[in-house]
């Protein structure tokens, strides 16, 4: 799975990275916009999406925690932090937002636990980053929701981020990792026109391992509340593989 995550660079050099024409809702980003090493599910993230009239592609904030139009609450969404590949395509919560709502979470790293043998405590936080130091384009879906009583209400932008099995790196801690985008396949990817379900799906696959580098950190990370830069620093000793 992904539960938690690094986002440290600020929102002009992602839209920059990721072609993002516009850089929309800066206004109600101020918990998105602000490094962040501990990005915890249902806070605001920034999201790349293309506008399905316009064809503009934008860089904006949105809740973590996909919201289904068809909600009843918004409480749904701390359920649907991320969507499994296995099921994306039949799922009714994401089967229609695979086909017309698809959006990149850019992530600079992530978080995952690996337990520990019985007796010896908690679990322990490893990091993982790309080796050449770019952001991650974790491949996400979107979706608007606004109250049934109140058509005319603010709309809430939610996402999710889809996981697969994990590579040869990152199963030795954990079995599942999200899906990051390769960048020839990002513009496929955001193309609001391309909604057959069997190529969208085609791109959700493990990043090479050859890609990727982990280290242990510490377990500060283990609470949503801590943050700084200190959290992403590898264990004393230990040093990335």
């Amino acid at each position: 799975m992904c539960g938690r995550y690094v986002a440290a660079t600020p929102p002009a050099l992602l839209a920059e990275r990721f072609g993002a024409q516009e850089v929309v809702g800066e206004e109600e980003a101020a918990e998105a916009a602000s490094p962040r090493w501990n990005v915890a599910p249902t806070t605001k993230v920034w999201a790349v999406a293309a506008s399905r009239s316009a064809g503009t592609r934008r860089l904006g904030p949105f809740r973590w925690g996909l919201v289904p139009n068809w909600a009843k609450t918004p409480t749904v969404g701390n359920r649907m932090i991320n969507a499994r590949t296995e099921s994306v395509t039949t799922s009714p919560a994401y089967k229609r937002a695979l086909q017309r709502r698809r959006c990149i979470v850019p992530a600079d790293a992530f978080y995952e636990w690996r337990r520990r043998p019985s007796g010896r405590g908690r679990t322990q936080p490893f990091l993982i980053r790309r080796r050449d130091g770019e952001p991650m384009a974790f491949a996400g879906l979107w979706d608007l929701w606004r109250p049934h009583d109140d058509p005319r209400a603010e709309p809430l932008r939610s996402c999710t981020i889809i996981t697969t099995g994990a590579n040869d790196l990152v199963g030795r801690v954990h079995d599942r990792m999200p899906v990051m985008l390769s960048r020839e396949h990002w513009d496929a990817w955001l193309e609001p026109g391309t909604e057959d379900l069997e190529v969208v799906s085609g791109l959700l696959v493990p990043s090479p391992a050859r890609e990727l580098e982990m280290f242990p950190v510490g377990t500060a990370v283990n609470d949503v509340r801590n943050e700084g830069p200190e959290l992403a620093l590898p264990l004393e000793g230990h040093e990335a593989v």
